[in-house]
Protein backbone atom coordinates (compact mmCIF):
# COMPACT_ATOMS: atom_id res chain seq x y z
CA UNK A 1 0.00 0.00 0.00
CA UNK A 2 1.42 3.38 -1.07
CA UNK A 3 1.17 6.15 1.44
CA UNK A 4 0.09 9.30 -0.30
CA UNK A 5 0.52 12.74 1.27
CA UNK A 6 -3.24 12.96 1.72
CA UNK A 7 -3.36 9.66 3.61
CA UNK A 8 -0.45 10.65 5.85
CA UNK A 9 -2.07 14.00 6.55
CA UNK A 10 -5.34 12.31 7.54
CA UNK A 11 -3.46 9.93 9.84
CA UNK A 12 -1.56 12.82 11.39
CA UNK A 13 -4.71 14.83 12.00
CA UNK A 14 -6.38 11.77 13.50
CA UNK A 15 -3.43 11.24 15.85
CA UNK A 16 -3.51 14.89 16.91
CA UNK A 17 -7.25 14.78 17.58
CA UNK A 18 -6.96 11.48 19.45
CA UNK A 19 -4.07 12.78 21.54
CA UNK A 20 -6.03 15.93 22.34
CA UNK A 21 -9.01 13.88 23.52
CA UNK A 22 -6.75 11.71 25.71
CA UNK A 23 -5.09 14.76 27.27
CA UNK A 24 -8.50 16.40 27.85
CA UNK A 25 -9.86 13.32 29.61
CA UNK A 26 -6.64 13.02 31.62
CA UNK A 27 -6.83 16.64 32.79
CA UNK A 28 -10.52 16.40 33.72
CA UNK A 29 -10.60 12.97 35.36
CA UNK A 30 -7.04 12.21 36.42
CA UNK A 31 -5.84 8.97 37.91
CA UNK A 32 -5.51 8.10 41.59
CA UNK A 33 -1.95 7.72 42.78
CA UNK A 34 -0.94 5.41 45.58
CA UNK A 35 1.68 7.22 47.65
CA UNK A 36 3.26 3.95 48.74
CA UNK A 37 3.75 2.88 45.14
CA UNK A 38 4.99 6.33 44.16
CA UNK A 39 7.53 6.35 46.98
CA UNK A 40 8.82 2.86 46.22
CA UNK A 41 8.91 2.95 42.46
CA UNK A 42 12.25 2.56 40.77
CA UNK A 43 13.91 5.03 38.45
CA UNK A 44 12.94 2.89 35.46
CA UNK A 45 9.25 2.97 36.40
CA UNK A 46 9.43 6.73 36.99
CA UNK A 47 10.99 7.23 33.56
CA UNK A 48 8.32 5.00 31.97
CA UNK A 49 5.58 7.16 33.50
CA UNK A 50 7.30 10.32 32.25
CA UNK A 51 7.84 8.82 28.79
CA UNK A 52 4.17 7.86 28.62
CA UNK A 53 3.27 11.54 28.78
CA UNK A 54 5.54 12.27 25.81
CA UNK A 55 4.36 9.28 23.77
CA UNK A 56 1.61 11.21 21.87
CA UNK A 57 4.16 13.88 20.92
CA UNK A 58 6.60 11.19 19.78
CA UNK A 59 3.91 9.62 17.59
CA UNK A 60 3.03 13.03 16.18
CA UNK A 61 6.71 13.75 15.41
CA UNK A 62 7.02 10.37 13.70
CA UNK A 63 4.04 11.00 11.43
CA UNK A 64 5.05 14.58 10.66
CA UNK A 65 8.65 13.72 9.73
CA UNK A 66 7.46 10.71 7.72
CA UNK A 67 5.08 13.01 5.84
CA UNK A 68 7.83 15.54 5.09
CA UNK A 69 10.75 13.26 4.26
CA UNK A 70 9.31 9.78 3.45
CA UNK A 71 12.33 8.39 5.33
CA UNK A 72 11.27 5.87 7.95
CA UNK A 73 14.71 5.94 9.63
CA UNK A 74 14.66 9.70 10.21
CA UNK A 75 11.04 9.53 11.39
CA UNK A 76 11.90 6.84 13.94
CA UNK A 77 14.98 8.80 15.06
CA UNK A 78 12.95 11.98 15.61
CA UNK A 79 10.28 10.10 17.56
CA UNK A 80 12.97 8.53 19.78
CA UNK A 81 14.49 11.97 20.22
CA UNK A 82 11.19 13.27 21.58
CA UNK A 83 10.70 10.19 23.75
CA UNK A 84 14.20 10.35 25.31
CA UNK A 85 14.39 14.14 25.46
CA UNK A 86 14.82 14.25 29.26
CA UNK A 87 17.59 11.66 29.18
CA UNK A 88 19.50 13.57 26.50
CA UNK A 89 18.91 17.21 27.41
CA UNK A 90 17.52 17.10 30.93
CA UNK A 91 19.42 17.75 34.15
CA UNK A 92 19.45 21.54 34.24
CA UNK A 93 16.22 21.74 36.23
CA UNK A 94 17.38 19.09 38.71
CA UNK A 95 20.68 20.91 39.15
CA UNK A 96 18.93 24.21 39.83
CA UNK A 97 16.58 22.55 42.30
CA UNK A 98 19.51 20.90 44.08
CA UNK A 99 21.34 24.22 44.37
CA UNK A 100 18.23 25.99 45.68
CA UNK A 101 17.64 23.18 48.18
CA UNK A 102 21.24 23.30 49.43
CA UNK A 103 21.12 27.08 49.74
CA UNK A 104 17.91 26.82 51.74
CA UNK A 105 19.45 24.18 54.00
CA UNK A 106 22.48 26.37 54.67
CA UNK A 107 20.30 29.36 55.57
CA UNK A 108 18.04 27.20 57.74
CA UNK A 109 21.04 25.73 59.57
CA UNK A 110 22.27 29.24 60.38
CA UNK A 111 18.80 30.23 61.58
CA UNK A 112 18.55 27.07 63.67
CA UNK A 113 21.98 27.77 65.17
CA UNK A 114 20.96 31.27 66.22
CA UNK A 115 17.70 30.00 67.70
CA UNK A 116 19.38 27.18 69.63
CA UNK A 117 21.86 29.72 71.02
CA UNK A 118 19.00 31.22 73.04
CA UNK A 119 18.80 28.06 75.18
CA UNK A 120 15.89 26.67 73.16
CA UNK A 121 15.51 22.93 72.53
CA UNK A 122 15.38 21.42 69.07
CA UNK A 123 11.68 20.57 69.44
CA UNK A 124 10.93 24.28 69.83
CA UNK A 125 13.66 25.67 67.55
CA UNK A 126 12.68 23.68 64.44
CA UNK A 127 9.05 24.94 64.25
CA UNK A 128 10.24 28.46 65.05
CA UNK A 129 12.58 28.51 62.05
CA UNK A 130 10.34 26.72 59.57
CA UNK A 131 8.16 29.69 58.60
CA UNK A 132 11.13 31.80 57.41
CA UNK A 133 12.88 29.00 55.51
CA UNK A 134 13.57 28.99 51.78
CA UNK A 135 10.64 27.93 49.55
CA UNK A 136 12.77 25.02 48.33
CA UNK A 137 12.54 23.29 51.74
CA UNK A 138 9.70 25.14 53.44
CA UNK A 139 7.07 22.50 52.75
CA UNK A 140 9.30 19.72 54.12
CA UNK A 141 10.12 21.80 57.20
CA UNK A 142 6.44 22.55 57.72
CA UNK A 143 5.70 18.83 57.61
CA UNK A 144 8.52 18.23 60.09
CA UNK A 145 7.10 20.90 62.40
CA UNK A 146 3.61 19.40 62.18
CA UNK A 147 4.96 16.00 63.16
CA UNK A 148 6.69 17.48 66.18
CA UNK A 149 3.50 19.28 67.20
CA UNK A 150 1.59 15.97 67.26
CA UNK A 151 4.26 14.54 69.60
CA UNK A 152 6.11 12.36 67.11
CA UNK A 153 9.58 11.48 68.48
CA UNK A 154 12.23 13.87 67.23
CA UNK A 155 14.45 11.13 65.84
CA UNK A 156 11.63 9.58 63.82
CA UNK A 157 10.56 12.99 62.48
CA UNK A 158 14.13 13.79 61.45
CA UNK A 159 14.47 10.43 59.69
CA UNK A 160 11.37 11.13 57.63
CA UNK A 161 12.60 14.64 56.93
CA UNK A 162 15.87 13.20 55.56
CA UNK A 163 14.00 10.91 53.17
CA UNK A 164 11.76 13.73 51.96
CA UNK A 165 14.60 16.20 51.33
CA UNK A 166 16.70 13.43 49.68
CA UNK A 167 19.97 15.37 49.53
CA UNK A 168 23.49 14.36 50.52
CA UNK A 169 24.17 17.79 52.00
CA UNK A 170 21.07 17.52 54.17
CA UNK A 171 22.21 14.15 55.52
CA UNK A 172 25.14 15.77 57.32
CA UNK A 173 22.91 18.29 59.06
CA UNK A 174 20.18 15.80 59.92
CA UNK A 175 22.71 13.24 61.21
CA UNK A 176 24.11 15.86 63.60
CA UNK A 177 20.59 16.71 64.80
CA UNK A 178 19.75 13.03 65.33
CA UNK A 179 22.94 12.49 67.36
CA UNK A 180 22.19 15.54 69.48
CA UNK A 181 18.62 14.38 70.07
CA UNK A 182 20.02 11.10 71.41
CA UNK A 183 22.88 12.43 73.52
CA UNK A 184 21.51 15.88 74.46
CA UNK A 185 25.06 17.11 74.92
CA UNK A 186 26.56 20.58 74.54
CA UNK A 187 28.26 21.92 71.45
CA UNK A 188 25.30 21.83 69.07
CA UNK A 189 25.75 25.50 68.19
CA UNK A 190 29.39 24.95 67.18
CA UNK A 191 28.45 21.89 65.14
CA UNK A 192 25.70 23.79 63.31
CA UNK A 193 28.15 26.62 62.61
CA UNK A 194 30.59 24.18 61.00
CA UNK A 195 27.82 22.49 59.03
CA UNK A 196 26.49 25.81 57.74
CA UNK A 197 30.00 26.79 56.63
CA UNK A 198 30.45 23.42 54.93
CA UNK A 199 27.07 23.79 53.19
CA UNK A 200 28.06 27.24 51.92
CA UNK A 201 31.31 25.88 50.50
CA UNK A 202 29.49 23.01 48.80
CA UNK A 203 26.93 25.45 47.44
CA UNK A 204 29.66 27.59 45.90
CA UNK A 205 31.26 24.52 44.34
CA UNK A 206 27.95 23.30 42.87
CA UNK A 207 27.22 26.73 41.42
CA UNK A 208 30.59 26.82 39.65
CA UNK A 209 30.14 23.30 38.30
CA UNK A 210 26.58 24.00 37.13
CA UNK A 211 27.67 27.19 35.36
CA UNK A 212 30.47 25.38 33.53
CA UNK A 213 28.25 22.48 32.46
CA UNK A 214 25.33 24.66 31.39
CA UNK A 215 27.29 25.70 28.30
CA UNK A 216 27.83 22.03 27.42
CA UNK A 217 24.09 21.35 27.72
CA UNK A 218 23.31 24.28 25.44
CA UNK A 219 25.90 23.07 22.94
CA UNK A 220 24.31 19.62 22.82
CA UNK A 221 20.85 21.10 22.26
CA UNK A 222 22.09 23.46 19.53
CA UNK A 223 24.03 20.71 17.71
CA UNK A 224 21.08 18.31 17.71
CA UNK A 225 18.57 20.99 16.70
CA UNK A 226 20.67 22.41 13.86
CA UNK A 227 21.48 18.94 12.53
CA UNK A 228 17.84 17.83 12.54
CA UNK A 229 16.64 21.04 10.84
CA UNK A 230 19.46 20.84 8.27
CA UNK A 231 18.74 17.20 7.34
CA UNK A 232 14.97 17.71 7.10
CA UNK A 233 15.46 20.96 5.19
CA UNK A 234 17.68 19.27 2.62
CA UNK A 235 15.13 16.52 2.12
CA UNK A 236 12.24 18.96 1.71
CA UNK A 237 13.87 21.76 -0.32
CA UNK A 238 16.64 19.91 -2.17
CA UNK A 239 15.58 16.28 -2.46
CA UNK A 240 17.91 15.54 -5.38
CA UNK A 241 20.97 16.17 -3.20
CA UNK A 242 20.00 13.50 -0.66
CA UNK A 243 18.19 11.17 -3.08
CA UNK A 244 20.64 8.25 -2.53
CA UNK A 245 19.50 7.99 1.09
CA UNK A 246 15.98 7.22 -0.09
CA UNK A 247 17.00 3.76 -1.35
CA UNK A 248 16.97 0.70 0.97
CA UNK A 249 20.78 0.66 1.04
CA UNK A 250 20.80 4.40 1.71
CA UNK A 251 18.48 3.90 4.68
CA UNK A 252 20.87 1.30 6.11
CA UNK A 253 23.76 3.74 5.69
CA UNK A 254 21.65 6.41 7.35
CA UNK A 255 21.13 4.10 10.35
CA UNK A 256 24.90 3.87 10.77
CA UNK A 257 25.30 7.63 10.50
CA UNK A 258 22.57 8.26 13.05
CA UNK A 259 24.10 5.66 15.40
CA UNK A 260 27.45 7.46 15.32
CA UNK A 261 25.70 10.79 15.83
CA UNK A 262 23.72 9.40 18.77
CA UNK A 263 26.91 8.05 20.37
CA UNK A 264 28.47 11.51 20.13
CA UNK A 265 25.40 13.11 21.70
CA UNK A 266 25.44 10.59 24.55
CA UNK A 267 29.11 11.33 25.14
CA UNK A 268 28.41 15.06 25.33
CA UNK A 269 25.50 14.33 27.66
CA UNK A 270 27.81 12.36 29.94
CA UNK A 271 30.18 15.34 30.09
CA UNK A 272 27.37 17.65 31.19
CA UNK A 273 25.88 15.30 33.77
CA UNK A 274 25.98 16.36 37.42
CA UNK A 275 27.70 13.82 39.67
CA UNK A 276 26.37 14.69 43.10
CA UNK A 277 27.58 12.80 46.20
CA UNK A 278 25.55 9.79 47.24
CA UNK A 279 23.47 9.91 50.40
CA UNK A 280 24.59 7.93 53.44
CA UNK A 281 21.30 8.03 55.38
CA UNK A 282 18.80 5.48 54.06
CA UNK A 283 16.29 4.96 56.83
CA UNK A 284 13.48 3.81 54.56
CA UNK A 285 15.66 1.12 52.98
CA UNK A 286 16.93 -0.13 56.35
CA UNK A 287 13.41 -0.23 57.78
CA UNK A 288 12.21 -2.23 54.74
CA UNK A 289 15.03 -4.75 55.31
CA UNK A 290 14.08 -5.15 58.96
Amino acid sequence: MTLTPTTLLIVLLGAVVGGGIVLLVRSLVGFPVDDRVAEGQSGLVAWAVSAGRRLPFAIGAFLLILLLTRWIVVAVACSLLVLFWDRLFGGAREARQGIARLEGLAAWTESLRDTVAGAVGLEQAIPATAYAASPAIRSDLTTLSDRLRVRMPLQEALKRFAEEVDDAGADLIIAALILNSRLRGPGLRDVLTSLARSARLELEMRQRINASRASTRRSVTIVVGVTAVFVIGLRVFNPAYVAPYGTPFGQVVLIGILAIFAAGVMWLRALSKDDTPERFLHFRRSEAVR
